[in-house]
């Protein structure tokens, strides 16, 4: 199967989640002997059109850097009739998903739009998103709570699939503890991370034995590490910085509690992670994360919605049997979630109208307005 990636921006030029998330998967279905093409703005040097990388192929759409969303739609077509797919498969850039839906329709192969972050509290007011929700065969959401947004705009029900995140279940079965804290934060450090919530609790249990890590960097790491010396435990809570996943899947292994405080998240998968490798795991409800849908069904794990909550949920996470692996989150691993992702380009196949293949005839008419729309919406 040849999958086609339409994704202006990878992540080689912005490593953020849904980039990480459609590397991933282009390289899972690579490592698997399927054939992934990633059409996006050019990250490598010379003139050459294509890059290969981790078994994938990266085809460039634009020289530019990403940022011309309406430049990428209009060059899209034509590079995706060359690679010549048996499914396309988009992030949810509007104009990037009309243009696809146009060659889609061309070539009689199905779309899907791997949908990562929630839409914006706005977004359900401008049509050019409820386009983007309505258009494809199928939808993919990391997480629950994605989904409910997707649907806010207009998706049917039954054409949103929810497909989470994978982890490597070998490499975290093979890793080995590092001494780093009995308490473990990882995320990235900017203003959705909430750590405060976190080290307020910490303040409350100073009568208590514990350490505490914080794996991370971002923009409001001074803040964060001068509240740590205001409530004067700086000599107990340690900020590691960005740490490769070897490193902190050792951290994971060699700490009692994963704390989870986070405003907004698509999906935690550093969460899931510590949880696999035998963590208890403490999460602080918000409307916006989706945290709380890992550990809703865990005996080893707690969802607090208060300070006194979380406090005491430390406290309780603490007493808990020291465990190095959890075999509950095996259904996460790679391999399974590969399957989801296949069969969920099988069922986009099936769910392709007999309109859609009928249209094939006037498919260059399409593309023509496709364009026009194009110019309308940006």
């Amino acid at each position: 199967m040849r999958v086609a990636f339409v994704s202006e921006a990878v992540a080689q030029h912005r490593d953020v989640g849904a980039t990480r998330r459609t590397r991933r998967v282009a390289e899972s279905l690579a490592a698997r002997g399927h054939e992934a093409v990633v059409c996006c703005a050019q990250w490598w040097d010379g003139d050459h059109d294509e890059f290969e990388q981790g078994g994938v192929t990266y085809r460039r759409v634009t020289r530019e850097a990403p940022g011309d969303a309406g430049r990428f739609a209009v060059e899209l077509p034509g590079v995706l009739r060359a690679v010549d797919p048996d499914v396309i498969q988009a992030v949810p850039v509007p104009s990037h998903v009309l243009a696809a839906k146009a060659v889609s329709v061309f070539l009689r192969v199905p779309l899907v739009v791997d949908w990562y972050d929630a839409p914006g509290p706005g977004d359900a007011d401008d049509p050019r998103w409820r386009l983007a929700a309505t258009l494809p065969d199928l939808i993919l959401v990391p997480s629950e709570t994605v989904r409910t947004r997707v649907r806010e705009l207009g998706a049917d029900a039954d054409a949103v699939r929810v497909v989470p995140n994978a982890i490597d279940m070998d490499a975290i079965r093979a890793a080995e503890p590092r001494h780093a804290a009995d308490i473990v934060y990882s995320r990235r450090l900017d203003e959705d991370a909430n750590l405060e919530s976190l080290l307020l609790a910490l303040a409350e249990l100073r009568d208590h034995d514990w350490s505490a890590v914080v794996i991370g960097d971002g923009p409001e790491r001074d803040v964060y590490e001068r509240q740590v010396r205001d409530l004067r435990i700086d000599d107990r809570v340690r900020f590691a910085g960005s740490q490769s996943l070897e490193n902190r899947l050792a951290a994971f292994k060699d700490a009692h509690v994963y704390v989870q405080t986070a405003r907004r998240e698509s999906f935690p998968t550093d969460l899931l992670r510590a949880l696999a490798c035998g963590c208890a795991g403490v999460v602080e409800y918000h409307v916006e994360s989706s945290a709380h849908e890992l550990v809703e069904q865990e005996d080893r794990a707690f969802r607090t919605t208060s300070e006194q909550e979380l406090t005491e949920a430390l406290v309780k996470a603490s007493e808990m049997e020291e465990l190095t692996v959890n075999e509950n989150f095996a259904t996460f691993d790679e391999s399974q979630v590969g399957d989801e992702y296949l069969a969920a380009y099988d069922e986009a196949k099936s769910r392709m109208s007999w309109l859609e293949v009928a249209a094939v005839a006037g498919g260059a008419v399409l593309v023509v307005a496709v364009v026009v729309l194009l110019v309308l919406l940006l």
